[in-house]
């Protein structure tokens, strides 16, 4: 019994050591922190514009074809970072699938482009 106590010791220690550092730097937080809150912090801010209509006001399309882009092309790189690790075992046809997975954000990419999704005027 001892042996297997020993064994958790290290993992004790560390959550000891994380528990204890955390609550550290959550009481120097509130102790250094400044209290002098002004209009200009208590504000609302969103959208890269402070609020100055209802919330529920149109936005241009154009916000929302960036985010969709963005994610699109974010997942892409997702699935681009396991494959590359794993590059040597994957295969030809790992290969020629993740070339068929690119082709087709390739062509999407190039039709956004030519249709101006990617022009900010």
């Amino acid at each position: 019994m001892d042996d297997l106590l020993r064994e958790y010791l290290p993992i004790l220690v560390f959550l000891g050591v994380a528990v204890g550092l955390g609550l550290v730097l959550i009481l120097a937080a509130v102790i250094v922190a400044v209290r002098h809150p002004d209009a200009e912090k208590t504000s609302a801010y969103e959208c890269g514009f402070n609020a100055f209509d209802d919330a529920r006001m149109k936005f241009d399309i154009r916000f929302y074809l960036v985010s969709i882009l963005f994610i699109i092309f974010d997942l892409e790189v997702a699935f681009l970072f396991p494959w590359a690790v794993a590059f040597k075992d994957v295969g030809l046809l790992g290969f020629w699938s993740m070339m068929v997975f690119l082709a087709v954000l390739t062509v999407g990419f190039a039709y956004e482009w030519k249709k101006g999704a990617l022009e900010w005027e």
